[in-house]
């Protein structure tokens, strides 16, 4: 009875999947069988290349399906040129060619952690698919073209296989979980907007919602890039989509800088706090009414026509607000307002104009720029780089045979886990995958298979194992261990054309992919390991670094990109500290600062310029924070403000004044 309760978790978590992820191991069966079965056909040299390629683009939608499988055959051809190429200038020479695979290997991971999406997966494919194919070659140099040219192959076949199946078996849209997300998220923010707004949200709570509404949008700029690869409508309005989500972050972005100004004179200037209260009124009901709501196309064009006519009302209430000692925080107060509900306009009109396939709103440039720190790229490629090095040298000094497997096994492993938060945890939980695999293979291939004939039975046998290790790549807490499970009992244990039972040789080939594995996860640990302070550090500093390029990035689509990338940064290093909780309060503390200065600074750009006495003293500040640097931005507003410069940019300059005056700001703890 122990020995059940020990598998109660596991069985539990098994009877409570639902429907989609049924669905998604029946079609992830579906997509091995149908390609196991072609490839043996066929007489394909390595079905189990094939196999690896299922697993790893096999995705619950059909959208990412289609996308990870076009980067994957553009990272695995760039991979077999580069190797051909390493072949014929040093296949005499293992040692030379070696330590260039090596490089080649660390500049791909490098690659893989700066870009973002199935972008970094086709640097991941490029540098591993030179190792596969490459390593092999050593003892036949002559062989490699062939080689490469039957990779290709395999890897095609899984793609057309995967992508017929996602598509035709219980196909499962990406367009919808867009739509679905687009539909809500307005509903989500005008709950939280006016929760704050009338006080009525903790500042713990707050701090959470401003996370999730980091993570929806890189999140959705994900999906979209996934999607137009599905869907043709949405391909016609990806321009607008990147436009919608775009406004999206100026709203969040507005709306923070109006509730840190109003928060400041709800306790330092109530009188001014009170007057404003009437003009607010109207904002705070429209988010009332929208609150929780879920929104298409057709409710937007009447929310875009209210938020018109509530523009023309707040203008007239804020000309007829009472003259008071704190005129300028009014001023500053009404500017931010209107500025608001100008963007909520902007955004409502833009999902409005969805409803059509085209629209003029469809011309759209300014796309998602994402931000990535070069160091902890270099750490990537160090990585990288040293462990494929000290796999190589030990298959050198050794001459083990199975130091193929090592290689392999230590390229692939290196470049899946090199843009993951945490490479060290990844490392060990696909080393896990792959010791049970070892022992579930070994079992299969010298005990099962040799009383079984014919490719049902084959199939029969092969699905229990398949399901087992789909299923844990469903669960977040187990992807890694599902992942090195499926791509070594499928490079070992699943019988080729031409089946050799060879136990020794097996057990070899089991420890090299144990021992590389192993040897990955140390390197992450040891090796400049991504979700270190370090790392964290000059994330921060390059979120600080956005103010700077707020204040003298060019002109072109300066707010859009503004937006993009300080968010970008933000969300990268609150996911390389996913385990510290004040690491991340104390990022988003600093990302509220940044936006609202750069936010600022990029308003006062559009009306005019920065004066240049001010640009410079605030880029220093949030450079290298200090007290003496924070007097001297201080005092260069003020002198900028005394020069009584003209609405609105006396408003923007008293705001930016206000939010490095701010309490509650981590520039006041300098």
């Amino acid at each position: 009875m122990s020995g059940l309760n020990e598998w109660r978790p596991a069985l539990r978590a098994w009877a409570a999947c639902d429907g989609v992820t049924w669905i998604y191991l029946f079609k992830l069966l579906c997509a091995t069988f149908l390609t196991y079965w072609l490839a043996l056909r066929l007489e394909l040299p390595q079905p189990s290349t094939a196999l690896v390629t299922v697993f790893i683009v096999m995705q619950p939608q059909s959208g990412p399906v289609i996308a990870k499988s076009a980067w994957r055959l553009l990272g695995t051809l760039l991979g077999l040129v580069v190797v051909v190429t390493l072949i014929a200038l040093f296949g005499q020479h293992s040692d030379v060619f070696l330590g260039c695979l090596a490089l080649w290997v660390g500049l791909c991971c490098g690659l893989s952690a700066r870009y973002r999406n199935f972008q970094a997966y086709a640097f991941v494919l490029t540098g591993y698919t030179a190792a596969i194919v490459g390593v092999p070659a050593l003892a036949h140099p002559q062989g490699v073209y062939l080689s490469a040219v039957w990779r290709a192959v395999e890897i095609g076949l899984a793609v057309i296989c995967s992508g017929v199946v996602s598509a035709v078996i219980f196909p499962q849209s990406s367009r919808t979980a867009l739509r679905a997300v687009i539909g809500k998220r307005l509903g989500l923010f005008a709950g939280f907007a006016a929760d704050s707004l009338q006080g009525q949200l903790a500042p713990a709570a707050f701090a959470q919602h401003n996370r999730r509404l980091v993570a929806e949008a890189v999140g959705l700029e994900n999906l979209r890039s996934v999607t137009v690869f599905e869907d043709p409508l949405t391909h016609l309005r990806s321009g607008r989509l990147s436009r919608l989500n775009s406004e999206f972050m100026q709203c969040t972005t507005g709306f923070n800088a109006l509730y840190q100004h109003l928060q400041r004179l709800h306790h330092e200037a109530p009188t001014a706090w009170q007057d404003v209260q009437p003009a607010l009124a109207g904002l705070v009901q429209v988010l009332e009414d929208y609150r929780g709501k879920q929104l298409d196309s057709g409710a937007a064009a009447p929310m875009a026509e209210r938020l018109h006519r509530l523009a023309q009302d707040t203008a007239v209430r804020l000309r007829h607000l009472p003259a008071s000692n704190g005129q300028q925080d009014l001023d500053t107060a009404g500017e931010l307002l209107m500025a608001l509900i100008t963007q909520l306009h902007d955004y409502a009109q833009t999902h409005a104009s969805l409803a059509s396939h085209r629209h003029p709103r469809e011309q759209w440039t300014a796309g998602y720029t994402p931000r990535t720190n070069l160091w902890v790229c270099a750490a990537a490629g160090l990585r990288g780089f040293i462990t494929v090095a000290l796999a190589a040298t030990f298959w050198l000094a050794t001459a083990w045979p199975s130091g193929i497997s090592l290689m392999i096994s230590a390229a692939a492993g290196i470049s899946l886990t090199a843009s993951t938060p945490n490479p060290w945890r990844a490392g060990v939980q696909m080393g896990m995958g792959v010791v049970l695999s070892s022992l579930l293979g070994f079992v299969e291939y010298f005990f099962l298979y040799p009383h079984i004939d014919g490719f049902p039975l084959l199939c029969f046998v092969l699905a229990p194992a398949l399901l087992f290790g789909g299923f844990l790549t469903t669960r977040l807490q187990t992807m890694g261990i599902g992942l090195g499970f499926l791509i070594t009992f499928a490079s070992g244990s699943i019988p080729a054309n031409l089946t050799v039972y060879n136990p020794a040789g097996f057990v070899n080939d089991c420890l090299a992919n144990i021992i590389a594995f192993g040897l990955c996860a140390i390197a992450g640990a040891v090796i400049l390991p991504t979700n270190a302070p370090w790392a964290w550090r000059h994330l921060q500093r390059d979120l600080r670094r956005q103010v700077g390029f707020a204040a003298k990035g060019g002109l072109k689509h300066l707010r859009q990109r503004f937006e993009s990338r300080t968010r970008d940064v933000l969300q990268h290093a609150t996911t390389l500290s996913a385990a510290r909780p004040a690491v991340q309060d104390d990022l988003l503390q600093w990302a509220l600062s940044v936006q609202d200065v750069g936010y600022a600074l990029v308003q006062l750009r559009e009306h005019g310029g920065v004066p240049v006495a001010v640009a410079q003293p605030l880029i220093t500040l949030f450079e290298r924070p200090s007290a003496a640097n924070r007097q001297q931005a201080l005092a260069a507003l003020a002198q900028a403000l005394a020069e009584q410069p003209t609405a609105p940019r006396a408003a923007y300059l008293h705001f930016i004044r206000s939010a490095l005056l701010n309490p509650r700001s981590p520039l006041a703890c300098v």
